[in-house]
C-alpha cells in the first residue's frame, strides 16, 4: 500500500523526512539507508499521491534555477520512457505530477518504478534551451498599472521598462490557464504584490508582475497580476500541433516597442493564425 508520502533520498538531507531508499516492496517508511551506504544517485525527491490517478514528485521547497532544471530534466526523461498507463506528465517551479490510468497503473508500482528510475535519470537537460525575444508595448492602455508599479519601485517608468527588459528570465513553468508561463526572477524593486482584486478580465498578451514572477496571459481571461505591458505575439495556438510557444526552460527577454510596432505586429500575427 503506497504511504501518503514517501521520500526518496539519493545521498542528500532530505526535506525535515529521513531519507530512504526504495530496494523492496515494503512500505517507503520502512525503507530506511543504513549508517554509511553509498548512495547509487545524488536525485533526492518526495512522492505525494493525489488520489489514486495522480503522483506529486517533490524536489525541493524554493524558487530556484538549478532545482527546476532538475524537475524537467526528470520529467523530460520519464516522458521518453513511455510507460504504459501515464497519461500526462506536469512540471512546476519544483515538482512534477504524473496523471495515470489507475487500472492501468496504479501509484504503488508507479513508485517503485520511479525509485529505479532515479538512480540513473539525469539531473539535467543535453540539449540546449531556447531563446526568445518578446517585443512589448508598455504602459498606456495596454499597461494600466505600470505608473502604479513604478511608485512602488519609486522609480521612473521609463526606469521600470528598462529594468524590466534587462533580464533574461526563465520560463519556469505553464499554468493557470493553457501556455501561460511563469517567469522569474525580476529585478527585486518591480517584486509588487498581485491585486487585491482581480480583474474580471486581462486581455490576452498582457504581461504583468506578482511579487517575483513576471508573465503572459495567453488568452483573455481573469487575473491579478500588475499588468505593466502588452505583446503582439500569439503565446497560445491551441490549433497548432505545438500549441504554445513557450516551454519550461526556455528563456525570455523582453524588447520594448512603440504603438505603430505593436499595431504591424498584431496584424502580422493575426495574418499568420489564419
Amino acid at each position: 500500500m503506497l504511504e501518503d508520502e514517501r521520500l526518496y533520498d539519493g545521498g542528500q538531507t532530505g526535506y525535515g523526512i529521513d531519507p530512504v531508499h526504495g530496494q523492496s516492496q515494503v512500505p517507503m517508511s520502512n525503507r530506511q539507508t543504513s549508517a554509511g551506504e553509498e548512495s547509487p544517485t545524488a536525485q533526492s525527491f518526495r512522492l505525494l499521491p493525489l488520489g489514486d490517478a495522480a503522483l506529486t514528485v517533490e524536489f525541493g521547497n524554493e524558487i530556484d534555477p538549478a532545482l527546476n532544471e532538475r524537475v524537467i530534466a526528470f520529467a523530460d526523461a520519464l516522458r521518453a520512457q513511455g510507460w504504459p498507463g501515464i497519461g500526462d506528465i506536469v512540471p512546476t517551479y519544483r515538482s512534477m505530477t504524473i496523471h495515470v490510468d489507475p487500472l492501468r497503473l496504479d501509484l504503488a508500482t508507479l513508485s517503485d518504478r520511479l525509485l529505479r528510475f532515479a538512480r540513473t535519470a539525469p539531473t539535467s537537460r543535453t540539449t540546449s534551451c531556447t531563446r526568445h525575444r518578446i517585443p512589448v508595448l508598455y504602459g498606456g492602455s495596454w499597461g494600466p498599472d505600470l505608473e502604479e508599479l513604478a511608485d512602488f519601485a519609486n522609480l521612473s517608468v521609463a526606469e521600470v521598462i528598462s529594468l524590466h527588459t534587462s533580464v533574461e528570465y526563465r520560463v519556469y513553468m505553464l499554468g493557470f490557464s493553457p501556455g501561460f508561463p511563469y517567469l522569474g526572477i525580476v529585478p527585486e524593486p518591480l517584486a509588487m504584490p498581485r491585486l487585491a482584486t482581480p480583474r474580471a478580465s486581462v486581455p490576452a498578451g498582457s504581461v504583468g508582475i506578482a511579487g517575483s514572477q513576471t508573465g503572459i496571459y495567453p488568452s483573455a481571461t481573469p487575473g491579478g497580476w500588475r499588468l505593466i505591458g502588452r505583446t503582439p505575439v500569439t503565446v497560445y495556438r491551441p490549433a497548432d500541433a505545438k500549441p504554445f510557444l513557450l516551454s519550461p526552460g526556455d528563456l525570455v527577454r523582453f524588447d520594448p516597442i512603440k504603438p505603430e510596432e505593436f499595431d504591424r505586429l498584431h496584424r502580422k500575427h493575426q495574418h499568420d493564425a489564419d
